[in-house]
């Protein structure tokens, strides 16, 4: 079984799909860094970012699925399915917090180490997928997925040395406190959220809502995403200083408007990747993301890829090559009924 098997990858588009997701992937974390101010804060309401970028994905999803339906089935299809549009309100939600943690976290980290600890999400992915699809991974998928979390671990413990070392001059605290600081804690639940977001997406996606055109299930998503970005503005008693005008003028620049366009731009071809390949196979797509950014955040930003990065990405790249040999395969329900039923040939 080789790294472009077809059970790996299905069909062509199901390979470009792959290669897009990275590379719009890549191009959030640097482009979010590069928006940064000098003492790492946004001149931009972060969640008003998110929500902009919500109401474009609609948009697009509208548009695509108005293309070849009429506005009358639009609507009726929403109103028949509006059973499939509520159970979105789970991973819209978690989505949300993933989404506005994204600036939070990449504030504090750079975009490779940033990376690299969200391969945490990797085993738990497993333990998720396998509850919700009921289906077991070998030991061979769980060997490569525990080398992709060592190679995070190795990054983590790089960077957390230079800065225990960094303050060890002023700090009395015990080396334990390292990894449990609360910038940790942020990326852990950005991670769980990730991972059951991802799945239960998947699970929407091929299951639950399988009969759903995948651009009406996309504003299912979307509509519910608003919804909830809305609640966090709302919450943090930002909604009406989000509208006015030097809010929106600081969104209107280019540099935070091509975050806008590309962060839709993912959540497109998310649902395209988890509708076409499966959510374990996304986690290794954003491992494979970490030897990309290295390089081009060394060239842009001129961050140092130090040795621990260096191991890091080489049991990354090794988990993942390892993974190729015997990749998950996770037919949506439609597909299942095609393999095992197929039609008839004519006499």
């Amino acid at each position: 079984m080789g790294l472009f098997s077809g059970d790996l990858f299905p069909t062509k588009m199901s390979f470009i799909i792959f290669i897009s997701y990275m590379g719009l992937f890549i191009n959030q974390g640097i482009l979010v860094t590069a928006s940064k101010n000098k003492n790492n804060t946004y001149s931009y309401n972060t969640v008003t970012v998110v929500l902009l970028t919500e109401l474009l994905k609609l948009v697009v999803s509208s548009t695509v699925y108005l293309k070849d339906n009429p506005v009358s089935s639009y609507f009726s299809e929403i109103y028949k399915h509006r059973s499939v549009l509520m159970y979105y309100f789970v991973p819209a939600a978690l989505y949300c917090l993933y989404n506005n943690l994204q600036f939070v976290n990449l504030a504090t980290y750079d975009p490779t180490t940033y990376y690299l600890l969200l391969q945490f999400r990797v085993v738990v992915t497993g333990v998720v997928f396998q509850v919700i699809f009921s289906k077991k991974l070998s030991r061979y998928q769980w060997v490569s997925l525990t080398f992709l979390t060592l190679g995070c671990i190795v990054k983590e413990y790089g960077h957390d040395s230079k800065s225990s070392l960094a303050t060890s001059a002023s700090s009395t605290s015990s080396p334990l406190s390292v990894y449990f600081n609360h910038h940790l804690l942020l990326i852990l639940v950005q991670v769980f959220s990730s991972c059951f977001a991802g799945v239960y997406n998947e699970y929407l996606l091929k299951d639950k809502g399988v009969d759903v055109h995948i651009m009406l299930q996309n504003v299912f998503m979307y509509l519910d995403s608003i919804f909830c970005n809305a609640l966090v503005l709302g919450f943090k008693g930002e909604f009406i200083s989000a509208l006015e005008p030097g809010n929106i003028a600081a969104i209107m620049q280019p540099g935070v408007l091509i975050i806008v366009v590309n962060n839709a731009a993912i959540g497109i071809v998310t649902s395209l990747f988890l509708r076409n390949l499966n959510s374990i196979l996304k986690t290794f797509a954003s491992a494979l993301e970490l030897m990309f950014t290295a390089v081009l955040c060394w060239i842009i930003f001129g961050i140092a890829i130090d040795i621990y990065t260096i191991v890091a990405i080489f049991i990354v790249s090794a988990a993942t090559v390892m993974y190729a040999q015997k990749p998950v395969v996770n037919l949506a329900k439609t597909d299942i009924e095609i393999q095992v039923d197929p039609p008839k040939e004519s006499v």
